[in-house]
């Protein structure tokens, strides 16, 4: 009989967590005569287990064992369904099974292409845990049993084969899957898919980021192993120029003030081949402008020559295009990369997003990333959105863009220009910002401006400037519509720069004019134009705004204007405003009712009360009692902007009193949407334990403890038409309020009768909970 015995010393170079489960192993030896062997082992491990600790070393050895079973699954080898792995030394495993003969694959090609994915697998977790990249050595062999030998001789002969080959490394050019990248690579088969980069919170398509995938049933369909085969074979510039020309040439038309991402491997700007005015060729050619296009710069990679990387980036900036930082906070240097680059864009990676609606340490992160973002001049795209409630609480959360399959799926071609972003604004408007609610028509304050065309010569417009001291702006217009905008400031900018009067004085005026302003129709109210004009770029964030009236050029406004006009009006509605809520006060409410009163229009008023506040203030305290009559300010509020008109108003009169003075026709559709989001939000105000029971237990006004139920709104809509006095309306708006708050639950109360003021005054009232 063969000796069949083994020895787990050979295998155990290190302390190991797993010893080799030596018995298997040999009945293994025992069933078959051939086996096919490959070995992985993290680079390095034992210095991680130094440098890190005894839980990371244990964690990445777990995600080794999980990423060898995840590419087992991946792999579509029938004898493979019969394999066994072992675990050998720390950060290292044995994968085998029955060698059956001739086969339609070669060993070294199914190693490679499980080394590929394997490393996929591991490289999140272990940038995560060390800031690293991981590296696998993994070697083949075929253990086969000689007759004149023993078993464990010829075992060990062909593990000493396989680390052999996993210290050396595989020779790729022996490799199928090298030739089969190689005709990829010649032939271009690279599939571009775009998917859409989304603006919060209108919908818009803000920008396409272009994603290359390889041919349909092919390894290369995966990009994680197209691009790290590439990157082993020297070959990473060539495949991402093929990816880069088929993304620009294949985008089609790009709609208005659209951007293309393009991925870019910060070592292509290094590469020796790189030629920097190729990209700027091929977008030309298809019509597009550097404006129209964002370089996306992973930060999972290392960048070993700085000087000429930056060097390289600013060479692209130069010539107009943005830049992106990709998975920002998962690679080598987080913020400090960010603060070097200076991204227009940056976009974070899906592990920070995903369930941020249910982790507030992640939304708290976030919060601090996008208030950073708006100090440095930079929008934030959160990637891997895949739920309505992560989208909601991007939004909540002031997020500029996003990203990910709940918005849109990667396709091709490119489909609509704007997401139906409405199924999660409810649940944020609420919460939204307060605004002025000055809407004043900015054409109000246009004032006349001089006019060029975009033939004037560039040293025309600086005498014109010399001449008069006290303009500081001129419209560029062609049939008196406007098409540019040239501030004195940005022209002495230009003309200042080195060789800036040679190259722009005897030139037309369209090429120093900024092509894109700011243009707002006259009837766009001050506050928003003021919003618009601050969201610009900080250089331009001062420029002038153009104001049309039905396309044609009436006029500009300065942003000083602006300001001053919002910071009068926040002056005057301060006067009357309740200082917790910030909504106007009663002196406000009485003017406008007197105002409706006076012009004899029917009109409605809701009077919004509270139930079961004190039991839960006494219970939970003042502040988070502030906070759910926020909650009612905020709900009121957004209701009446969603479903009212303009001109209607929500007050806070005191307490947990709200009067809405608003169009009488959408009353009921105010009250409804209302109550349903009340009901629903103020839940998030209690402690679980107080959520399931829907009670709480707490003294009554009369000191005697009992069961309270969950806060509640009480809405009464009465009718106002006509001359009637304030004591008239309050009267009966007490009324219908009792009548509310005798009906338990979220309810709203409709005055069937006669509006107040009216002859008639018969009786009538109906509720809806």
């Amino acid at each position: 009989m063969p000796d069949s015995s083994i020895n787990a010393t050979p295998f155990l170079h290190g302390t190991s967590t797993m010893p080799i489960n030596t018995t298997q192993l040999r009945e293994s030896l025992q069933r078959h005569t051939s086996l096919n062997l490959i070995v992985f082992k993290i680079s390095d491990h034992i210095l991680m287990r130094e440098l890190y600790g005894d839980d990371v070393a244990t964690n990445l050895n777990t995600q080794l064992r999980q990423g060898i079973e995840a590419a087992l699954r991946e792999l579509t080898v029938p004898e493979l369904s019969n394999n066994t792995l072992f675990p050998l030394e720390a950060g290292e495993y044995l994968l085998t099974w029955p060698d059956a003969g001739p086969r339609q694959y070669r060993l070294a090609d199914v190693a490679f292409t499980m080394k590929l994915r394997v490393q996929q697998h591991l490289k999140r977790e272990m940038l995560r845990l060390t800031g690293r990249e991981p590296h696998l050595n993994v070697g083949c062999a075929t253990y086969r049993h000689k007759q004149d030998g023993t078993q464990g001789n010829d075992f060990m002969l062909a593990m000493r084969e396989c680390r052999i080959l996993a210290r050396k490394g595989f020779d790729l050019d022996t490799l199928r899957l090298s030739r089969e990248f190689k005709s990829v690579l010649q032939t271009r088969s690279i599939q571009t898919l775009y998917q859409p980069i989304v603006s919060f919170p209108s919908g818009d398509i803000m920008a396409w980021e272009a994603l290359s995938r390889g041919p349909e049933q092919s390894p290369f369909r995966s990009p994680d192993i197209l691009f790290d085969l590439a990157e082993e074979m020297g070959m990473l510039f060539a495949l991402e120029r093929v990816c880069r020309e088929n993304a620009i040439v294949r985008a089609d038309a790009l709609a208005e003030n659209q951007k293309l991402f393009l991925n870019i491997h910060p070592r292509t700007l290094t590469d020796p081949g790189f030629t920097p005015g190729s990209t700027r060729e091929i977008i030309e050619k298809v019509g597009l402008k550097p404006e129209n296009i964002v370089l996306e710069i992973t930060e999972r990679h290392s960048i070993r020559d700085f000087s000429l990387f930056y060097k390289t980036l600013d060479h692209y900036r130069g010539q107009g295009f943005q830049v992106a930082i990709d998975d920002a906070g998962t690679g080598y240097s987080g913020l400090s990369t960010i603060a070097e680059l200076k991204p227009n864009f940056i976009k974070i990676d899906m592990s920070l997003i995903r369930n941020i609606d249910r982790d507030p340490v992640r939304r708290a992160l976030l919060e601090t990333i996008v208030a950073f973002a708006d100090k440095i001049d930079s929008k934030v795209i959160a990637e891997g959105i895949e739920t309505q409630e992560e989208a909601s609480t991007l939004l909540q959360i002031g997020t500029h863009f996003g990203q990910g399959y709940y918005l849109g799926r990667p396709t091709y071609p490119k489909q609509q220009t704007t997401i139906d972003l409405s199924a999660i604004r409810p649940a944020n408007q609420p919460i939204a910002l307060r605004s002025t609610g000055y809407s004043v028509p900015v054409g109000s304050y246009a004032k006349p401006v001089n006019i060029v065309s975009p033939d004037t010569l560039v040293s025309e417009i600086r005498e014109y400037f010399e001449e008069n001291n006290l303009n500081s702006s001129i419209a560029v217009t062609a049939n008196d519509e406007p098409v540019g905008l040239i501030m004195e400031y940005h022209l002495n900018r230009q003309l200042s720069a080195q060789y800036g009067l040679a190259l722009y004085y005897k030139r037309p005026a369209k090429s120093v004019m900024d092509a894109s302003p700011l243009i707002v129709d006259e009837n766009t109210p001050v506050e928003a134009t003021a919003q618009m004009a601050m969201q610009r770029s900080q250089l331009q964030a001062y420029d002038d705004v153009i104001i049309t009236k039905k396309g044609k050029l009436l006029g500009l406004v300065t942003v000083q204007t602006l300001l001053n006009v919002l910071a009068q009006a926040q002056v005057e509605l301060a006067k009357g405003t309740n200082p917790l809520t910030g909504l106007p006060g009663n002196v406000a409410l009485e003017n406008e009712i007197e105002c409706r009163l006076r012009s004899e229009a029917r009109f409605a008023l809701i009077y919004a009360d509270l139930d079961n506040f004190k039991a839960y203030n006494d219970t939970y305290g003042f502040k988070n009692g502030d906070r759910i009559i926020l909650l009612l300010a905020d709900i009121l509020t957004w209701a009446i902007r969603r479903h009212g008109i303009r001109g209607d108003i929500t007050a806070h009169i005191g307490g947990d009193d709200f009067v809405c003075v608003l169009d009488r026709n959408k009353a009921e559709r105010i009250c409804r949407a209302v109550t349903r989001c009340f009901k629903r939000l103020v839940r998030n105000c209690y402690s679980p334990h107080d959520r399931e029971k829907g009670w709480i237990l707490a003294r009554g006004r009369d000191g005697v403890e009992r069961e309270f139920p969950l806060v509640s709104v009480s809405l009464a809509v009465i009718d106002c038409q006509g001359s009637c006095s304030l004591q008239e309306i309050g009267e009966r708006a007490a009324q219908m309020k009792h009548f509310a708050k005798s009906i338990p639950g979220n309810v709203y109360v409709v005055d069937r009768r006669s509006p107040v003021g009216s002859q008639s005054d018969s009786e009538g009232h109906e509720a809806e909970q």
